[in-house]
């Protein structure tokens, strides 16, 4: 709370009594109807049959119960409810005089927390990351429980930090912001053609190629159809010749230029731990460390969140 205290940051705790008195009614219908069930498994189960993840499982009853210690979901069993792992049970005429006493008891998860935050604070954009938008597109049906829309949606914004030294290393390898987000294959070959003392391009060797072959298709015209589908056939053939000396020279030359390959490689590495995002391995305190409180203000001045752009930060 510190880190954001001047900038007006607003906290609400959801397990608040008059804000889950508001959520009573979805409560309610949750624990008699599994209404999120019905409506969350057959979407899910048609996008997986479209070739993508399940993300999330909606169960029968996607509500815990919350007391001193325990925070466990609700089970329905021959129609006695139940917190798993306990022995807390109730008829269903006691569970629903339980929900109006003690609301603050009973918690949202993944599933219908989106419509406890539409009911106790409507939301304008829900901001979050791949799997945070998944989640909402999955369960979408959800809000027509309460008729809510679907909240508008935008994927958060990704930024990575550099230090002084990585700074330094980018400066000196000639490095774009752009060209780190290249996969590594691509920005090694990339920048080997540019730091190499020899040309790795075999373009002007096609087009003289293709020149010389134009020249024999035409002679070709005068005979018959078989000699100018075998002149087509060996300029097929030895463009693909070139293609292969090609890689092989780059390939020579990637093992010639081994030294700034293996600090490309690195650095990228650093970046992006695990051919991934920073933020999913480094801390933030690493960061806040390494940057001091000078952090949260460029980021707050410098991201944008309805711009699709990775920021990069350097010290």
């Amino acid at each position: 709370m510190n880190f954001f205290s001047s900038y007006g940051l607003v906290i609400v705790d959801g397990d608040d009594k008059a804000l889950k008195s508001m959520f009573i009614p979805y409560v309610k219908r949750e624990l008699e109807e599994q209404l999120s069930y019905e409506t969350v498994l057959p979407v899910g189960r048609k996008l997986v049959d479209q070739g993508y993840k399940m993300q999330v499982n909606p169960r029968e009853i996607n509500l815990f119960y919350l007391s001193e210690g325990v925070r466990e979901r609700i089970v329905k069993e021959d129609h006695v409810y139940r917190v798993f792992g306990t022995s807390i049970r109730w008829s269903k005429e006691d569970v629903l005089k339980h929900v109006e006493e003690a609301p603050e008891r009973f918690s949202p998860n993944v599933i219908m927390r989106p419509l406890y935050q539409e009911v106790i604070l409507p939301i304008y954009v829900y901001i979050g990351g791949g799997g945070g938008v998944g989640v909402l597109v999955r369960i979408k049906a959800v809000f027509c429980q309460g008729r809510y829309s679907v909240p508008n949606v935008a994927a958060s914004k990704f930024s990575i930090g550099s230090d002084d030294q990585q700074a330094e290393k980018i400066k000196k390898l000639s490095m774009t912001d752009q060209e780190l987000f290249l996969k590594q294959h691509e920005l090694i070959n990339r920048k080997v053609r540019q730091i190499s003392n020899i040309d790795i391009n075999f373009d002007a060797q096609r087009l003289i190629l293709k020149e010389q072959f134009k020249e024999m298709l035409e002679l070709a015209k005068e005979t018959d159809v078989s000699f100018a589908n075998a002149v087509r056939a060996q300029e097929t053939k030895q463009i693909k010749g070139l293609d292969v000396l090609e890689k092989r020279l780059l390939k020579a030359q990637r093992r010639k230029l081994s030294d700034q390959v293996v600090r490309l490689t690195n650095l990228q590495n650093a970046l992006f731990p695990g051919y991934g995002l920073q933020e999913r391995t480094v801390n933030f305190s690493e960061l806040y460390l390494e940057f001091g409180e000078e952090l949260i203000k460029v980021l707050k001045e410098t991201l944008d969140p309805l711009l699709g752009e990775f920021l990069v930060i350097k010290q």
